[in-house]
């Protein structure tokens, strides 16, 4: 695992009720960071993860909103910035793929403009508006961005045609934004493979199996393995911006 001293640092996590979210949040937190977890105002989920790392000792504060709704992301952001007391990394990781199951790239039907809106809102304009809400913040503490892509936008692959092009635009938003924020912030993303979480314990055990007998790690991501390298782009890597990493245990490779 990767250690680094957090100490003074702050961090605000979307879509961290859970996976690689709650994963990094714990990280951060174990690291010296004071942490705010975003997580849908309705998920209990949310409030449970706050108050059992509080009383493991660490310091997070909730943060609840939701990322598809602009005004709502104005106040999460002002509100999580206003209780830190400043914002060195925004961790862009609320995302969504929509269905339960893969949907076949040639399953046109089931790929409908509400659903293309639904993946494209949460997955590629909220971390946009995140961003937006934040700079201001992040540029007063030469702060950094790391968001939540997904080998899908690299490869094409993954649970559907539009989460795929939703990834392969944020991968291209992040470059964008790594100029349009530089030399203040810097901006990456991280592109996991196959993750073990709670986003794909619906889907089918043969695809999974499959996947991962394609990995030459031999075995599925974990929420944590996502986490370290989110941690390394924020807490070192002065020179690396505008940069995805990808972590999939060279699925893609």
């Amino acid at each position: 695992m990767i250690a680094a001293d957090l100490s003074g640092r702050t961090a605000l996590i979307t879509g961290g009720a859970s996976g690689i979210g709650l994963a990094a949040a714990t990280l951060f937190a174990r690291m010296g960071a004071r942490v705010a977890i975003n997580h849908l105002p309705d998920d209990p989920r949310g409030a449970d993860s706050v108050a059992r790392l509080k009383a493991d000792g660490l310091d997070v504060v909730g943060a609840p909103g939701n990322v598809a709704d602009p005004q709502a992301i104005q106040a999460m952001v002002a509100a999580a910035v206003d209780r830190l007391g400043r914002l060195d990394y925004l961790l862009n990781n609320a995302g969504t793929p929509a269905t339960s199951t893969p949907i076949a790239f040639d399953d046109f039907d089931a790929q409908t403009d509400e659903f293309w809106t639904t993946i494209l809102t949460v997955n590629l304009l909220g971390p946009f508006r995140c961003t937006k809400a934040a700079a201001p913040a992040l540029r007063a503490s030469k702060g950094a961005v790391v968001s939540t892509a997904s080998i899908a936008g690299i490869a094409a692959s993954g649970s559907s045609l539009p989460y795929a092009a939703g990834k392969a635009a944020l991968i291209n938003m992040t470059r964008s934004l790594a100029k349009a924020l530089a030399p203040d912030v810097r901006v990456n993303a991280v592109a996991p493979g196959f993750v073990d979480s709670p986003w794909t314990k619906a889907w089918p055990d043969d695809r999974k199996a499959e996947t991962i007998a394609k990995t030459p790690m031999n075995r599925a991501c974990v929420p944590d393995d996502i986490a370290e390298a989110m941690l390394f782009l924020c807490g070192g890597g002065a020179m690396v911006t505008g940069h995805t990493l990808v972590v999939d245990g060279g699925l893609t490779v």
